[in-house]
């Protein structure tokens, strides 16, 4: 891609407030088919379209969701930058996979801590376990967003940009106030190489999976399953469903409802229909 187009189609995200991942993934997208052809994206054809989509889908043998990523890209590039009217090409329906998240009982995310040494590493999973938050929320984690005398902490411009307030137990205050005694964070709560700078998002997924390897459990996926996690054993402990959708951050019920479908306690005590066939 022309580095002219290239500038262009990133300042219109910009403009139009697309976080910085988005803009990374989108800009892929578009470079990856000009590399695929061998031409610059705005001289390509319909046919040329679809034949780079099949590429990923066929050849590449890409998951649906990076797929999706690559078809909402393209789209956003052809109808925003160059204007093309949506009849003039054609990128296929993108179905959505649904998966349910693989998770830790109890007991593992015990044995997780537990094998955690480093007071920072173990301070930072405790507080996405422990709040709830996305991997991109507790890195951006500073110090006055600790609120202890209210037992919240505030998330600002979290997914979708929105500010909220997440739980702050007192065990997790504990927590957090010993990583400072040692480690007397200044800006970043969880800082990088350099504590003006704050841990990357690639270090706090390495972190999980060294101490997961560490405590040798193989269950649950990236970092993002201590977050599954809270809210799961959130509901199991009683919590209303109101009250769990604005901790986390979801934008929609149905997302919360979905951990339902998590809580054994919910479906372990139920009786099948062969249970009560001779009733």
């Amino acid at each position: 891609m022309a580095s002219a187009l290239r500038t262009r189609f990133i300042n219109y995200m910009k403009l139009e407030r697309l976080s910085p991942k988005t803009v990374q993934a989108y800009v892929g997208a578009v470079a990856g088919i000009a590399k695929y052809h061998s031409r610059s994206p705005d001289s390509l054809t319909n046919d040329q379209i679809q034949s780079y989509l099949l590429h990923l889908i066929e050849e590449r043998n890409l998951a649906w969701s990076s797929c999706n990523v690559a078809f909402s890209g393209l789209r956003y590039f052809y109808l925003n930058i160059l204007k093309w009217e949506e009849t003039d090409f054609h990128i296929p329906a993108r179905p959505r996979c649904r998966r349910l998240p693989l998770l830790m009982s109890r007991k593992e995310i015990r044995r997780l801590f537990a094998a955690v040494n480093n007071p920072k590493h173990r301070a930072l999973l405790k507080t996405v376990y422990g709040a709830g938050l996305r991997v991109s929320e507790v890195v951006k984690l500073q110090p006055e967003h600790i609120e202890s005398s209210r037992g919240l902490i505030r998330v600002e411009q979290g997914k979708g940009r929105k500010d909220r307030y997440t739980l702050l137990s007192d065990t997790l205050l504990a927590e957090l106030r010993s990583y400072w005694r040692y480690c007397r964070p200044r800006k970043w709560l969880f800082f990088g190489r350099r504590k003006t700078d704050p841990i990357a998002i690639d270090s706090a997924q390495r972190i999980f999976y060294n101490a997961k390897k560490a405590a040798g459990i193989t269950s649950g996926r990236g970092i993002h399953t201590l977050r599954h996690c809270f809210a799961t054993h959130m509901l199991e402990s009683g919590t209303d469903l109101y009250t769990l959708k604005q901790l986390p951050g979801h934008t929609a019920l149905s997302t919360t409802i979905g951990y339902i479908h998590l809580t054994p306690k919910r479906t372990g005590s139920l009786q099948g229909p062969l249970d009560t066939l001779n009733e």
